[in-house]
Formats: structure tokens, C-alpha cells, sequence
């Protein structure tokens, strides 16, 4: 399994560095990457630890206000940009984390919602932030005085290691025995604090790498699209996340790659689908589903329930270990 594991991931790496040139849009891949961090991050503390958070568009969206106000106000260069916004995200997940933790179950999830909405208003009402219209214009600016960002597939490149990096971090972090320690907690909780586990430790620092590694993917989505909007700090921003999670395979490092990429493509393709569905069908009918946006997905959403309900990833992974069995 883990030589297969290996070959997916090879192939998945060649793919992304060849679709600028097999006509893929190198923005719109940078977006669905920035995702795919945004979900790991979130994996890593719901799929490994088991603590269910409606609070991280807190560092996603704070993250990329700060990288935006370092970047276009402060004329912060993009890797210290960058840097300030993970350490935010860090701060905030530290902060967010020490009042949270000492609840479990839903009250440590309505905790981080309570907190993340507090967030959202604080954004919403400060000066610098543009209110609604968010924070526009963001520079990319140069990376190390050398690689000029402006160009969109440098920039593709220069995201890409950034996420393969972040990623990479996540999987030995997963595979650690920090990561053990972490899948004991969530597997038996009472079991762990009586091998002497310092529980809330472990969940603290499960929190604020996961916090993190959602700042740096908020960072690297306004250095990549130039602005960062109010929708980056609401709720929706959380809601997203547990879906593409859930989507893709909670528990699996492969899973919240896959659920970003579908809830990214549903998001901006359906439109497209029901425009060339309405053209061949003529049905008028069709032209209303990029409008509908949120329907289509609750709906995906459903079916992956109620028909995959290990997610996509977790299906598949479930399959393979079946045929071993057999083999075996």
C-alpha cells in the first residue's frame, strides 16, 4: 500500500507541474493548491485528532488580511508576508486553541465558532480592512529580491512548493510519534491521559500547527489573487473546509487534496456545465445552476454521505486493503 501511495503521489506531482502546459488556468490551480492547504491543515486536526472546528476561516482569513496589509501598506517583501501570516495564524490558533480545548465535544466546536465570528466582526468593522470590499490590490511583489511573482506561472511554481513543502510537513508530522499520540486521543482519550499523556498539551499544539498551516494557506491566497475578501474570515470559509474534508476522506492525507479540488471545480465549473447543458438541451433551466451554487454542492454533499461515506479517498483506500485481504 505504501509503494502504491508513493507512485499516486509521484503522479500527482508530475500532473501539477506540467498543467500550466496542458492547458490548465495557472490562477485557478493556485487557488484550488491554497484549498488543498487549507484542508490538510484542518485534516490534521479533525481527521488525527478528533477535535471539530467551525472556527479556522479565523486563520485563513486573518492570515491573508495581514499578508495583504504587509504586503501592499507595509512593503513587507513576499517571503516575510508570508512569515507574518503563518505566525498569525499560529497566534491566533494559540489564543483560539487555550480558551477551546477545555471543552470537548460540541462545546468546543461552538467555542472556536463563537470566536471565529468575533474575528469575522472585528475585520468587518476596522479602518484598514476595506470593510466589504475587502483589501484590494495586494503587490506580489519579488520573492528574495530574485523571482519576479508578477508573472503568473513563476508564481504558480513558487505555490506549488510551497504547498508540496507544507504538505510534506503535515505527512511526517502525521507519522511522527507526536502523530501517534494525537490518534490515540482521538481513538481513546481516557486510555492516553492514563499512560501519562499531557492531553491538553498534545491538542494545544495539534491546534496551533493546524492554525498555521491555515494562516500560510490564507497568505499564499492573497499573494496569489491579489486581494483578501470578508468571505475569506466567515463562516462559510469553515463550513467549506469540513465539507471538502469530509468529501475527500476524513483521516486520510490524501483525502482533503481530492474533496478541495472537487468543491473548488463545483464551485466555479457548474455555471459553465449549465450554460453548455442549456445550449445543447435547450432548457432554459440549466442557466440557473450558476446561481445555484450552494445547492449543487449540498447535494454532492449528500450523495457522498450517504454513498461514500469514508469519502472518496477513504473509499478507495478501504477497496484496495479489501483486495489485499483477498489476495493475501
Amino acid at each position: 500500500m505504501k509503494k502504491i501511495s508513493l507512485v499516486v503521489y509521484a503522479v500527482l506531482l508530475l500532473a501539477l507541474v506540467a498543467a500550466p502546459f496542458i492547458g490548465f488556468y495557472p490562477v485557478f490551480v493556485m487557488k484550488v493548491l491554497c484549498f488543498a492547504l487549507f484542508a490538510c491543515a484542518f485534516n490534521l486536526l479533525l481527521g488525527y485528532t478528533g477535535m471539530l472546528s467551525f472556527g479556522h476561516a479565523a486563520f485563513l482569513g486573518g492570515s491573508a488580511y495581514l499578508t495583504g496589509q504587509a504586503l501592499k501598506v507595509w512593503h513587507f517583501t513576499p517571503e516575510l508576508g508570508l512569515i507574518a501570516g503563518t505566525l498569525a495564524g499560529a497566534l491566533l490558533g494559540l489564543v483560539f486553541g487555550w480558551l477551546a480545548i477545555r471543552r470537548q465535544g460540541i462545546y468546543f466546536s461552538m467555542i472556536t465558532l463563537a470566536l471565529a465570528q468575533m474575528m469575522y466582526f472585528v475585520v468587518l468593522q476596522a479602518p484598514f480592512t476595506g470593510g466589504e470590499d475587502g483589501l484590494q490590490s495586494v503587490p506580489r511583489g519579488t520573492l528574495f529580491g530574485i523571482v519576479d511573482l508578477r508573472d503568473d506561472l513563476t508564481m504558480y511554481y513558487v505555490a506549488l512548493v510551497i504547498v508540496v513543502a507544507a504538505f510534506l510537513l503535515i505527512a511526517r508530522t502525521v507519522h511522527s510519534p507526536f502523530g501517534q499520540v494525537l490518534k490515540g486521543i482521538k481513538e481513546n482519550e481516557p486510555r492516553a491521559i492514563s499512560l501519562g499523556y499531557d492531553v491538553n498539551r498534545f491538542k494545544l499544539l495539534a491546534f496551533v500547527i493546524s492554525a498555521a498551516l491555515s494562516g500560510l494557506a490564507g497568505s499564499l491566497k492573497t499573494l496569489v489573487l491579489g486581494f483578501a475578501s470578508l468571505s475569506d474570515v466567515h463562516w462559510t470559509a469553515s463550513g467549506h473546509v469540513i465539507l471538502m474534508t469530509l468529501v475527500g476522506g476524513l483521516g486520510t492525507l490524501s483525502g482533503p487534496l481530492v474533496g478541495s479540488a472537487v468543491v473548488v471545480l463545483l464551485e466555479n465549473k457548474v455555471g459553465d456545465f449549465g450554460t453548455f447543458m442549456a445550449r445543447l438541451t435547450g432548457v432554459d433551466w440549466f442557466n440557473t445552476l450558476g446561481e445555484s451554487v450552494t445547492m449543487v454542492t449540498g447535494l454532492i454533499f449528500v450523495i457522498c454521505v450517504l454513498a461514500f461515506r469514508r469519502g472518496i479517498m477513504g473509499e478507495v483506500i478501504a477497496f484496495l486493503d479489501r483486495r489485499r485481504g483477498k489476495k493475501a
